[in-house]
């Protein structure tokens, strides 16, 4: 019986780290469905932005906006505060006053969260193609074209960009990207080619202003709309050439409470989308949805699976004892990220890789015991940097 837990919980990890991305590259090899892109397709275009108590980043988000390489007259910002207490609401409005593009202020009051924000703005858009941005996003000077030439293609409904790493002066860190963000954005290039996209970074993207559906003020805009887009038939593309920069968080407890903020959020619009994982309905977005969200949040169960029955059969035999060795040093390694981490010193990808799956596997645990009990995230703070 624990050898069979062993194998399986074995194999379903490798499935869900290693056998659906190469599935879905050699799907995307055998059967392509490129993005008909176009430079020259250059649509009006509204940026909703929300915002609560970001006095610290909107001026900076702002003229980020206004610099970026885009024709003016086809540009408009709106800015929807949450009961913001700290002066957001003056700083948009003095930006706005000499700004060469329209800038629009919104007060949502009492606060209700960034999707009822979301909700409000995109029915006061001029714009064919909607952008959202968060407070404190910059975006790469090109990210508005790259990203919205992909609407040239009448199929294509979303598209999400790039989110890179930088230091506070704003170069990069690396390559810009962590070994999980390398993976994540290599999965997102094949999934684009073979059709949709399952997962998107939310601070740099954009859809078309007619598939845009209200949301419940509970529900994720960043997963859920995606969603809402394939669920009418169009698809979901990422723009690898539509850079997010974005600071690094500095402690591992910053990151791992946002990552439980937003997994808790996932699971909710995994619940309210199930029907997408219906094979019945799109055979090939289900296994997409299945194998890339719904058991990449609950691998850490094969993880604790896999961790009992290698401790159990570690007297029994070799392989089992190799297993066991091995499974021990990588918790060693992450443990030593952790430390490494707190201590201020830069890691390596030898202890960043083990530290960070740890960290996102606990972080998954920590969200379906939230949702398990019922729990739901509506409001937010700044995110801290």
């Amino acid at each position: 019986m624990m050898q069979f837990v062993f194998w399986f919980s074995l194999l379903l990890l490798f499935y869900i780290y290693f056998g659906y991305p190469l599935a879905a590259r050699a799907l995307a090899a055998i059967n392509p469905r490129p993005v008909n892109k176009s430079e020259d397709f250059l649509p009006k275009v509204s940026i909703l932005i929300t915002a609560y108590n970001e006095a610290k980043d909107i001026e900076a988000t702002l003229r980020n906006k206004l610099a970026l390489d885009y024709p003016v007259h086809s540009l408009e910002i709106l800015v929807i505060s949450d009961e913001s207490e700290d002066g957001t609401d003056e700083i948009v409005e003095n930006v706005a006053k000499e700004a060469p593009v329209s800038i629009r202020l919104f007060r949502q009051v009492p606060r209700q969260g960034k999707t009822w924000g979301l909700n409000t703005l995109y029915q006061q858009a001029n714009g064919e193609i909607l952008l959202f941005s968060d407070a404190n996003s910059q975006w790469d000077t090109q990210a508005l074209r790259k990203l919205v030439r992909n609407f040239n293609d009448p199929a294509v409904g979303y598209v999400t960009g790039k989110m890179v790493y930088v230091h506070q002066d704003g170069s990069l860190i690396g390559d810009g990207c962590s070994a999980y963000m390398k993976y994540e954005n290599w999965l997102r290039l094949e999934e684009t080619k073979i059709g949709s996209v399952v997962g998107v970074d939310g601070g740099i993207d954009a859809m078309r202003k007619q598939l845009y559906q209200p949301l419940r003020a509970d529900q994720l805009p960043d997963f859920v709309q995606p969603l809402k887009v394939v669920e009418q038939g169009y698809r979901v593309a990422y723009e690898p050439e539509a850079l997010l920069k974005e600071e690094t968080l500095t402690d591992g407890g910053s990151e791992l409470s946002m990552r439980v903020r937003v997994g808790l959020r996932a699971l909710w619009a995994l619940k309210d989308m199930k029907h997408l994982m219906n094979p019945a309905n799109d055979s090939l977005f289900a296994w997409q949805m299945i194998s890339h969200k719904l058991l990449r949040y609950g691998a850490f169960l094969p993880m604790a699976t896999l961790a009992l029955a290698t401790l159990y059969l570690a007297p029994k035999a070799g392989v089992y004892a190799l297993a066991a060795l091995g499974y021990v040093g990588f918790v060693l390694l992450a443990w030593q990220g952790h430390k490494k981490e707190k201590a201020g010193d830069s890691l390596s990808a030898f202890y960043s890789i083990p530290y960070y799956f740890m960290l996102l596997n606990f972080a998954s645990y920590k969200a379906c015991v939230a949702f398990l009990k019922g729990e739901k995230k509506v409001l937010w703070n700044p995110r801290k940097g």
